[in-house]
């Protein structure tokens, strides 16, 4: 069944995701990386988007295919990340990481296609299948908060790369849908740039996607500073996606009753408020409720994102539009606010945060002026 084997891809990149976002960074700084260094770290990583993701997008348009792509990309990258088991200096990380993160990068804008593709032939529901991902997210960050309690960092390396191994053989299983060639369309990312409401909606999206780039790269690093636990930490992790998977549970209801741009706003006015209350405080009760808004700061922004290209795009371009979308989203935004936030961190620490929150708020409000009906037309 096609929503199964998209469900259990899902579950295997997630997997990767939820061991490497929360505690990555530990075994950076454990091999002597300073607050800086992993900034750069994550912006590389992110920024590496910019370059792969087009150039990948736009052959799967090109050709019609989307699966062989993403099994060779998985092997690829599942080669690289194994050199991790070697590095030991800032330079070494950074090397492996351009290359690793050329190879991975495309992966999640190419699955994203793939299920809308699908869900138009039959009438897949994106976010019940997309669960399945922040499922395992939460099982892998909770599991290694327990996992890794009074454990050396280096298994976080091998547990990594068991997770990316095992998602190029998920990718073996993925269906064979395919799309009509975008031989007609010369410069399909021309056409994207220049239709005012995509770029309105991305910029948007890049602000409050971007607003969680201290979270993510020294969120795990300043709770620990303040005296939670690893497993703490890893279910507070789990608790913000358990709430997203809620979201996503009910998201074609929610889409149909609220509307994209709506929608997006709300992401924006929830991550106001998220990041200003982790900022203001590490008490362990507050941050469990901080953390249900994750629901809205990733998840509803996400939505919103993923269903806009899919009403409005031609599917013939719809795997450029979602690499567009990843690499200005997810690489530039990200990238640029991932180099911000090692020096903000590093000389703020928790304050760091209320950058955040002014960041999001700002994405809500470009999300809040765009024309309702435009959205709800496309």
């Amino acid at each position: 069944m096609t929503s199964v084997r998209l469900s259990v891809f899902y579950g295997a990149v997630f997997l990767v995701i939820g061991t490497m976002m929360p505690f990555w960074p530990v075994w950076l700084k454990s091999i002597g990386l300073t607050a800086e260094q992993i900034g750069v770290v994550f912006a590389v990583g992110v920024m590496m988007k910019l370059i792969s993701n087009p150039l990948t997008t736009q052959l799967a348009d090109r050709t019609g295919h989307r699966r062989v792509l993403m099994i060779g990309l998985s092997l690829m990258a599942s080669a690289v990340y194994a050199l991790f088991l070697a590095a030991d200096s800032f330079a070494s990380v950074i090397m492996i990481s351009i290359i690793f993160f050329f190879f991975w990068s495309p992966i999640m804008p190419l699955t994203e296609s793939l299920t809308m593709l699908a869900g138009r032939i039959e009438k897949i529901d994106y976010g019940r299948v997309r669960l399945w991902g922040s499922l395992t997210f939460i099982a892998a960050a909770w599991g290694m908060g327990v996992v890794m309690t009074d454990r050396e960092p280096r298994l976080i390396i091998w547990a990594v790369l068991a997770s990316v191994a095992l998602t190029a053989v998920a990718a073996f299983a993925l269906p064979a849908t395919r799309s009509p060639k975008s031989t007609g369309v010369r410069m399909p990312i021309r056409q994207l740039l220049g239709d005012r409401q995509f770029v309105l909606l991305v910029t948007a999206a890049a602000l409050i996607q971007s607003s969680h780039s201290v979270y993510y790269a020294f969120g795990t690093l300043h709770w620990q500073a303040s005296g939670h636990s690893e497993a703490m930490i890893g279910w507070l992790w789990a608790e913000g996606v358990i709430a997203e998977v809620v979201l996503f549970a009910f998201s074609s209801a929610i889409i149909k009753r609220i509307g994209i741009a709506r929608l997006i706003a709300l992401a924006g006015l929830a991550g106001a408020v998220r990041w200003l209350g982790t900022g203001l405080t590490d008490a362990l009760p507050a941050l469990m409720v901080l953390q249900i808004l994750h629901a809205f700061t990733f998840g509803a922004a996400h939505l919103g994102a993923i269903h806009f290209i899919a009403q409005r795009m031609d599917p013939s371009i719809s795997a450029t539009a979602q690499g567009l979308y990843s690499a200005i989203v997810m690489g530039l935004g990200m990238g640029i606010m991932g180099l911000v936030s090692g020096q903000l961190y590093a000389a703020y620490a928790g304050d760091a945060f209320y950058v955040m929150a002014g960041l999001a708020g700002l994405g809500g409000l470009i999300a809040f002026s765009l024309r309702r009906r435009s959205l709800s037309d496309a």
